[in-house]
């Protein structure tokens, strides 16, 4: 008799907002948990032959590979797979795995994952380097059997489920979300990660629910039990009840109808209650979003973030075929301005190049403008794409990781070089394309008044400039809550930027997180910035709430802000003025 599973609720971190329902993926370092399944005792003998099987199938590919490399580099080499094949003839493993049948009744595939992950998991939680490499050795292994069970039952991979599911992670990274098949993954939970990594800001970008912090989930939570995931509250709720599942079919259903009711205000300008207008743009990283830029009320796209897409295949694309991406963009956005942002790539995103060696601090490496300006040839035809683009609608042109007046000139001078090319070639642009940089170092922004002087248009890129300064790596568990975007220090490099733009004439953007937190929102408004950036699942409340606030109410509030000694005091302020103003907001 089938045993009731009870109601489990596992706290995480709040990642990305969203409520998602379904059965649980678990999906393991580097290999997908299998399905698991009750036997009957009489299946017992067949279970322990496929494994058997399995085993010697993976020997016999292992053992070809050995011979292969042998053949290529010679015998020493040919030893690394010893190791390998030692694990396959372990009698402790074997034996363990064999019990784990007859005990446990479960299918064979599920019985060898259930006895590796527990060892391996032991081994990559003690602090000693050699473990930790025998653990990626044992780990090869292990994705080798599984597959080879799901080759031999399946006549394919089986990787990933062809149902709706909530996806259960050790650790997912940014390439791995930008890959999430929607139509599959309702939601994710991670072990490892924090609400300001880059895998999470994107899930936020994508409005994909995701909860992060989540330790031993992937030991403790088996694929296909039933659950909740609430990206809210950042718990994962495993076999709801049914009074569970009720409670929150009405939550979801009133946030479903609250989202409907701020589409009647999508299409009216962006303004707040005293006349102060802000435009409200989106930040995207893939051509597939544009619908959901249209719909959104967007009034363009602040932030194209073209590492994605640029990377994506492993090599750089050329001009003219970067410039047919910019093109549609710049044409289903007219009459509207869409901000290209040129290569960022480095630090924890995907890596322009293999590096000959790795960078000992990549945040504080080659990443950002310095990768464009070291490899001037990828930068050029970048830039010639997007000028190409420029003449099929309204683009700018924004340079990243700026950290002083040198690098923007640099980046200017390429600029021009481009332009000149192709005014030879006849090739129309537009001229009076719009430049600017983003402001994410301490550094740029103390600059900000001679960098406004070269420039259209400032944006500040909030989550780095934040972690700057305050020397917060925001993806390090050990510190990540140091990382306070209401840190006095940061509020005044903010208004030292907006001021520096006021003063040249220019406008100033801001496209990071900050823009899209509604608590800090009067701050911004306060700061008289011109243009927000967010994620276009949120957008329609930052409108909403911009229009409830007055901005001469908000600009007297940062004579105290701007003053305040601590984040705590600042992020009071903020948020009590957000709560007088727009309440139903923020619960």
């Amino acid at each position: 008799m089938k045993v009731e599973e009870q109601e489990t609720i596992i706290q995480g971190t709040p990642g990305s907002p969203g409520i998602a329902f379904g059965p649980v993926h678990v999906v393991a370092r580097g290999f997908n948990a299998p399905e698991v399944y009750e036997i009957k005792p009489e299946q017992i003998p067949a279970e322990k032959e496929r494994f058997k099987q399995a085993l010697e199938v993976t020997k016999i590919e292992l053992d070809a590979l050995r011979h292969h490399i042998e053949n290529l580099s010679g015998e020493d080499d040919g030893k690394i797979f010893d190791a390998h094949l030692m694990v396959l003839e372990d009698h402790t493993l074997i034996n363990k795995v064999d019990k784990a049948i007859e005990n446990r009744l479960q299918n064979a595939e599920y019985a060898f994952y259930a006895v590796m992950q527990t060892f391996l998991e032991a081994m990559r939680r003690i602090n000693d380097s050699y473990l930790k490499e025998r653990a990626a050795d044992i780990d090869d292994v292990c994705q080798r059997v599984l597959r080879n069970f799901q080759l031999k039952d399946k006549g394919g991979d089986g990787d990933r489920p062809d149902h709706k599911h909530i996806l259960v992670a050790y650790d997912l990274t940014p390439s791995d979300t930008a890959s999430i098949d929607r139509n599959h993954v309702q939601g994710f939970a991670t072990e490892q990660g924090s609400i300001n990594s880059h895998t999470v800001i994107l899930a936020r970008s994508l409005g994909i629910p995701a909860i992060v912090g989540l330790e031993g989930a992937v030991i403790d939570i088996k694929t296909l039990a039933d659950c909740i995931l609430d990206g809210y509250s950042g718990k994962l709720i495993l076999h709801p009840t049914e009074a569970t599942v009720n409670d929150y079919r009405q939550r979801f259903e009133l946030r479903r109808l609250a989202r409907k009711q701020l589409e009647t205000i999508r299409g009216d300008k962006t303004t707040t209650k005293d006349g102060h207008r802000i435009t409200l743009s989106a930040n995207i990283e893939f051509t597939n979003e544009l619908p959901l830029v249209q719909e959104s009320g967007a009034e363009g796209i602040g932030l194209f973030r073209t590492e994605f897409y640029l990377l994506e295949g492993g090599e750089m694309p050329g001009e003219m075929a970067q410039a047919e991406v910019y093109t549609q963009v710049a044409r289903e956005m007219s009459p509207n301005q869409a901000i290209i942002r040129t290569l960022d790539a480095g630090g924890d995103k995907i890596p322009a190049e293999p590096l000959s060696h790795p960078e000992p601090n990549p945040f504080l490496g080659w990443r950002g403008i310095r990768v464009s300006l070291t490899r001037r040839a990828l930068f050029k035809e970048q830039l010639r794409a997007i000028l190409r683009a420029s003449a099929h609608g309204k683009l700018g042109i924004m340079f990243p990781m700026v950290s002083g007046l040198r690098e923007v000139l640099e980046a200017k001078e390429i600029l021009k070089t481009a332009m000149d090319e192709l005014v030879e070639e006849k090739v129309p642009f537009d001229p009076d394309i719009e430049v600017g940089v983003m402001i994410e170092i301490p550094s740029a922004a103390l600059m900000a008044g001679e960098i406004a002087r070269e420039v259209d248009f400032l944006s500040i890129g909030t989550n780095d400039l934040i972690q700057y300064t305050v020397a917060v790596d925001r993806v390090n568990p050990y510190v990540a809550h140091l990382y306070k975007p209401t840190h006095p220090a940061v509020i005044r490099l903010m208004e030292m930027t907006v001021s520096a733009a006021r003063n040249q004439g220019i406008w100033t953007g801001v496209c990071g997180e900050m823009a899209g937190d509604l608590k800090i929102l009067p701050i911004l408004v306060g700061l008289g910035v011109n243009e927000l950036s967010v994620g276009t699942h949120i957008l329609p409340s930052i409108k909403k709430a911009i229009s409830c606030l007055s901005q001469s109410d908000c600009a007297g509030m940062m004579e105290e802000v701007i003053t305040a000694r601590s984040s705590p005091d600042i992020l009071t302020l903020t948020e009590s003025m957000a709560r007088r103003c727009y309440p139903e907001l923020l619960d």
